[in-house]
C-alpha cells in the first residue's frame, strides 16, 4: 500500500521506498539499495562510472540490477553486458516487435506498418529500434559515440509558456508540405551550448502561424542573440515577414552545399570538443521519434573535387538536423559565400 506520494519518491506502508535518481554516478553514490533499473542503458553518458557506482550501492546487499535499453553504440557499458563473454552469467531477454505486436504486447499492428513505411529507406534504424539490434551505416555524418557523449542528463527543455532569460540563438528550418518546420533554440552557458527548445510544427502549417510562434517565444524569453533562417526556395521575403512582425537579428541563409557543408563541419565540431550538450528525449507527434535519431539521420558523401554531399534516407526526415545546425551557426559570423567568376580574356 502506497504511504507517501512525492515528486521522485514513492514510500509504501511496509517500509519500502521507490525513489526516481539521475542518470549520473554522483546521484547515486552513497545509496544502500536493493533494486535497481536503469532504463535507456546506451544513451547514458558516463556509463561505465554510473554502473560501477551502482554496484557498489548493491554490494552490501546482494541486490538486483536490470538495465534495458534501445542498441545504439558499440563503446558502452550496455553493448558489453549484452555480448561480451565477460557478462556471460547474466540473465538476458531480447524483445522485439515479434513479441510487442498485439494481442501478446501493446505494440498495435496499424502503428507497426506506418513504424514498417517510415524507416523502409534507414534499415539500420529498423534493426535498432524494432529488431533491438546494434546497427549503425558507415556513412553517417554523426555517430552514435558521439551523440551518446553529448547527451547530458542534468538538461531540461524550457516549455513555450515559461519565462526565460538568458543569451539565446535559434535556427528556423522551413518546410510545408512534404518538409517540417522546426526551430531549435540554443543557450550559451560559459563556453558551451544547450539545447533548451525544440518546436517541430506539423506539415501544412503556414509560414505565418511559424512566424507568430517565433515572435511570442522571443518576446517571453527576451529575444535571440541571432536567428538564422532557411530562405531556400522561399527567398527573402520570409525574413521580411518576421522582421516586419518585430522579431530581431534575423538573418537569412541559402542552402548552398559550401554553405550546408560550413553547417555541418560547425555542428560536428561543437560535439567533439564537448560544446553542445542536449537531453535525451522523444516525440510522438508529429510524427514518432528521438531526438539523438534524428542527429544520426544525416548521410554524407565525398565527391571528387573533396566537396561534402548530404542526404537522409527516404521516408525519414532531417529537419531537425539542419534546424540544430543554424542555430549552432548562428553564434558565429557567416562567412561570405565562395563563387566562381569568369574571367574574359
Amino acid at each position: 500500500m502506497v504511504l507517501k506520494i512525492q515528486r521522485t519518491v514513492i514510500y509504501l506502508t511496509n517500509g519500502s521506498i521507490i525513489e526516481a535518481l539521475p542518470n549520473n554516478p554522483e546521484g547515486i553514490r552513497g545509496y544502500t539499495l536493493h533494486v535497481v533499473y536503469w532504463d535507456e542503458a546506451n544513451l547514458t553518458p558516463q556509463d561505465t562510472e554510473l554502473f560501477d557506482a551502482i554496484l557498489f550501492t548493491l554490494g552490501t546487499t546482494a541486490g538486483k540490477f536490470v538495465c534495458s535499453s534501445t542498441p545504439w553504440n558499440v563503446d558502452s557499458v550496455f553493448w558489453r553486458i549484452c555480448n561480451d563473454p565477460d557478462f556471460k552469467d547474466w540473465k538476458q531477454s531480447h524483445v522485439t516487435w515479434r513479441e510487442a505486436i498485439e494481442p501478446n504486447g501493446p505494440l498495435k499492428k496499424s502503428i507497426l506498418e506506418k513504424i514498417r513505411k517510415q524507416y523502409a529507406e534507414d534499415p539500420a534504424r529498423w534493426r535498432r529500434e524494432m529488431e533491438a539490434e546494434w546497427a549503425e551505416d558507415q556513412d553517417v555524418w554523426l555517430p552514435q559515440s558521439l551523440i551518446a557523449k553529448c547527451i547530458a542528463p542534468d538538461l531540461e527543455l524550457y516549455e513555450f509558456e515559461t519565462v526565460q532569460r538568458g543569451e539565446f540563438y535559434a535556427g528556423l528550418d522551413l518546410g510545408k508540405h512534404e518538409d517540417y518546420s522546426v526551430l531549435t533554440v540554443i543557450q550559451k552557458a560559459e563556453d558551451r551550448f544547450h539545447l533548451v527548445h525544440l518546436k517541430i510544427f506539423p506539415l501544412e502549417t503556414s509560414y505565418a502561424s511559424v512566424i507568430g510562434y517565433v515572435k511570442a517565444l522571443a518576446d517571453r524569453w527576451g529575444g535571440f542573440q541571432k536567428i538564422r533562417v532557411d530562405m531556400t526556395g522561399v527567398g527573402d521575403y520570409i525574413c521580411e515577414d518576421m522582421e516586419n512582425a518585430g522579431i530581431e537579428n534575423v538573418e537569412g541563409v541559402t542552402f548552398t552545399l559550401p554553405r550546408k557543408q560550413e553547417m555541418a563541419s560547425l555542428l560536428k565540431q561543437r560535439m567533439l570538443e564537448g560544446k553542445y550538450r542536449f537531453p535525451y528525449f522523444t516525440w510522438e507527434k508529429p510524427y514518432r521519434s528521438d531526438y539523438p535519431s534524428e542527429l544520426n539521420v544525416e548521410r554524407f558523401a565525398l565527391r571528387k573535387d573533396g566537396s561534402i554531399t548530404f542526404s537522409h534516407p527516404r521516408s525519414t526526415h532531417d529537419d531537425v538536423f539542419w534546424s540544430t545546425a543554424l542555430a549552432l551557426y548562428a553564434t558565429v559570423e557567416m562567412t561570405p559565400e565562395p563563387y566562381l567568376a569568369v574571367i574574359p580574356r
